[in-house]
């Protein structure tokens, strides 16, 4: 089975669409959405290893690498910003996902409230025309 046959088209859920092109209009969450999207590639990891091996290696400065450690540390700061920015962001698509879920639910609950009336208005004819009928019979 080649990759092209075992792929399926899976479409985006409305809510999570909905949500997505309202945070697109942010241009501050877009920004966030690709520093995070970055920081968490294996590009980021090699280009750190690049980074800190030219540092070293050309010495830029000595040991202790006092200047490194600082932008080292306030990267840390940035990144662990948007880790929560990234965890904010999920937990507003997951709010998106329940709220829609919620509404469902409650279009189902009154769709099969309004089923069960018709039941109930279906039975009680058909009672009504079995009283009719065995009460024609009867007179027969």
């Amino acid at each position: 089975m080649t990759q092209h046959a075992s792929r399926v088209d899976l479409q985006v859920n409305p809510a999570l669409a909905r949500h997505a092109h309202e945070r697109a209009q942010n241009v501050q969450n877009r920004i966030a959405d690709r520093i995070t999207a970055f920081s968490g590639s294996m590009a980021f990891v090699y280009l750190h290893l690049l980074w800190f091996g030219c540092w070293i290696g050309f010495g830029v400065e000595g040991y202790p690498y006092g200047l490194l450690t600082m932008i080292v540390s306030l990267e840390a700061i940035f990144l662990s910003t948007f880790v929560l920015i990234s965890q904010n962001r999920a937990d507003a698509k997951r709010q998106a996902l329940a709220d829609q879920e919620w509404q469902t639910v409650q279009d189902e609950d009154r769709q099969n409230q309004e089923l069960l009336d018709l039941s109930r208005q279906i039975l009680d004819l058909t009672k009504a025309i079995h009283k009719l009928a065995d009460r024609d019979h009867r007179h027969e």
